[in-house]
C-alpha cells in the first residue's frame, strides 16, 4: 500500500511539474519581442525609413550622404537585406530593411542580434565584423548583404 501512495505522488508531482512548465514560446516573450523588432532596425534615432530620402542629402550640404541598399541575401529562415547611408567616406547608420520575422523564435532571436551587428558594423567601418552567438544564419546573411552595399558604395 505505501508503495503505490508513493507512486501516485510521484506521479502528481511529475504531471504538475510538467504543465506549469513555460515554454519559450509563450505569448508574453512573442509579444515582448515582437514589439522590438516590427520596425526596421536603424542605428541612428533620427534614421528615416526605408526607402524615404535622408535628410543628410538635401545638397546643400559640401559632402552628401549617400544611401545604398545591399542585396537581399537569402538564408535558410528568410532574406536579409541591410541599408547603409555614407557619409564623408564612412557609413554613417546601418539599417536592417529586412529579416526573420515569420515567427516569434526569429523576432527573439533577431530582436537580440541586429541591434548587435549594427553596432559592430559601425565600431568596424567594414564587413569584417563578429557573428552573433545563437543567429549564425542571420549573421551570415547581414554580412553577405552588408558587403554588397559597401562594394556598391566603393568602400
Amino acid at each position: 500500500m505505501k508503495k503505490i501512495v508513493l507512486w501516485l505522488m510521484s506521479t502528481l508531482t511529475v504531471l504538475m511539474l510538467l504543465f506549469g512548465y513555460h515554454t519559450s514560446t509563450s505569448s508574453t516573450a512573442e509579444a515582448s519581442a515582437e514589439s522590438s523588432v516590427v520596425a526596421p532596425v536603424s542605428s541612428a534615432p533620427g534614421s528615416t525609413a526605408a526607402g524615404a530620402p535622408s535628410a543628410a542629402s538635401s545638397g546643400s550640404s559640401t559632402s552628401a550622404a549617400t544611401t545604398v541598399t545591399g542585396d537581399a541575401a537569402s538564408t535558410k529562415y528568410g532574406p536579409v537585406q541591410v541599408e547603409i547611408t555614407v557619409a564623408n567616406g564612412t557609413i554613417a547608420d546601418v539599417s536592417v530593411i529586412d529579416y526573420p520575422s515569420d515567427n516569434g523564435k526569429d523576432q527573439q532571436i533577431n530582436a537580440r542580434a541586429l541591434p548587435t551587428l549594427v553596432q559592430e558594423t559601425l565600431d568596424a567601418q567594414s564587413a569584417d565584423i563578429d557573428m552573433v552567438s545563437g543567429a549564425t544564419y542571420t549573421s551570415d546573411g547581414y554580412v553577405e548583404s552588408l558587403q554588397s552595399a559597401l562594394d556598391q558604395a566603393g568602400l
